[in-house]
Order: structure tokens, then sequence, then C-alpha cells
């Protein structure tokens, strides 16, 4: 009975091998396949990450370089010679630019430019906003004081990250427009907004003391 039982189990074992060999040459393909996917997957993730970090750097070189011309008109050209890799550098790159052309008495031009940025749907909500931001307070002698309001009054809304900011302009224009009240009442709030940083509520409680009014206890 051993040798039978010995006899069985070896050829039990065979058909097993045989069995085990059979699937692997009908189906080990796909298991090759299996392996070829990862390894490929995993080398094109890395090298889709190194050329993602070789543009931005080659971005970043080439505003550094275009920001070390000799005048303004010279770092405007060295600016729109770069190409952003992606939306959000697009929107970079165009503010600098902006930052530029206002540096060199073209504030319209620095105006239109920041408005297509801030009108462009494709680039990310928060470069958007600061450029809508710096048209507005760019703009004085461009956009009329009810344009600028509306367009601030859109960015103070709240939740918004330079409400703030835009409160202050408000404020600002508020002044500008002889409605001291209603400036006071707002840079009041902003005084007291525990939102607010440091500068910005001094600079809030120096306006409202410039303006005759009383200032905000600390």
């Amino acid at each position: 009975m051993s040798d039978a039982d010995s006899f069985i189990d070896e050829v039990t074992e065979e058909v097993k091998r045989d069995r085990l060999f059979a699937t692997l040459r009908k189906w080990g393909w796909v298991g090759v396949v299996i392996v070829l996917l990862i390894v490929g997957g995993t080398a094109y993730r890395e090298w889709r990450i190194a050329s993602q970090e070789a543009r931005a750097q080659t971005f970043g070189d080439g505003i550094l370089t275009a920001l070390e011309g000799e005048d303004a008109a010279a770092r405007i050209a060295a600016l729109a010679e770069i190409e952003a890799p992606t939306t959000g550098g697009q929107a970079v790159l165009a503010l600098l630019t902006a930052a530029e052309e206002a540096g060199d008495d073209n504030n319209a031009e620095a105006v239109a430019r920041l408005q297509a940025v801030a009108a462009n749907t494709e680039i990310p909500a928060i470069y958007r906003q600061i450029a809508s931001y710096k048209a507005l307070t760019r703009g004085a002698d461009v956009l009329s004081v009810d344009d600028r309001r509306a367009g601030l009054e859109a960015l103070a809304v709240p939740g918004q990250p330079l409400r703030l900011l835009a409160e202050e302009q408000l404020a600002l224009i508020d002044i500008e427009t002889g409605e001291r009240e209603a400036a006071l009442t707002r840079l009041q709030a902003l005084a007291e907004d525990s939102e607010a940083t440091q500068g910005l509520r001094r600079r809030a409680s120096q306006l409202i003391v410039a303006l005759g009014g009383d200032a905000p206890a600390n």
C-alpha cells in the first residue's frame, strides 16, 4: 500500500506540474505584459515629473534673465520671448510684464494686459483675482470710478482671498469721491476685522485719524 500510495502521489505531482507548465505556456504572456506595464508606467511617470521640473526650471531661469535687462523696454521684450509651461505660468508672466509696463509709464497697456488675464477662464482663479485687483488699483487714470468700484466690490465678497485688500481700496475710492462717512465706516470695519493683518489694521487706523475719526481701540 505504501508503494502504491507513493506512486500515486508522484503521478499526481507530475500531472500538477504538467498542468502548471501548460497554463504558464498559455497565459504566461499576461504576466509579462503586466510587469512591462508596471515598469513602463513607473518610467513614464518619472520622465514626466523630470520633464515638468526641467520646464519649470527653464521658465524660472528665463524670467530671472529677462528681469536683468537694462531698462523696462528691454525687460518687456525679453519677457515676451519666454514660453510659459502652464496657464499659471502664463499668468505670472503677464503680471510681471504688466508691472514693467506700468513702471515704464505704459499704464493703459498694463491694465489691458491684467484685464485679459482676469477674463481668461483657463487661468486658475487666484491668478485671475490678483490680476483683476492689480488692474483696478493701477487703473485710476484708465478706468472710471464706477468701473473700479464695481470690480473691487466683486473681489470684496466674503470668502474671497483678496476681500480685505479690496475693502481697503474701496475706502480709498470713498475718500477720492468725497464720501467721508462711508470711508470711515469701511475703515472702522477693517480695523476691527479679525482676519486683517496688523499692517492693514494700522493703515486703516491711520486713515481714520487722518479723516478726523476716533482711533480704534487696540
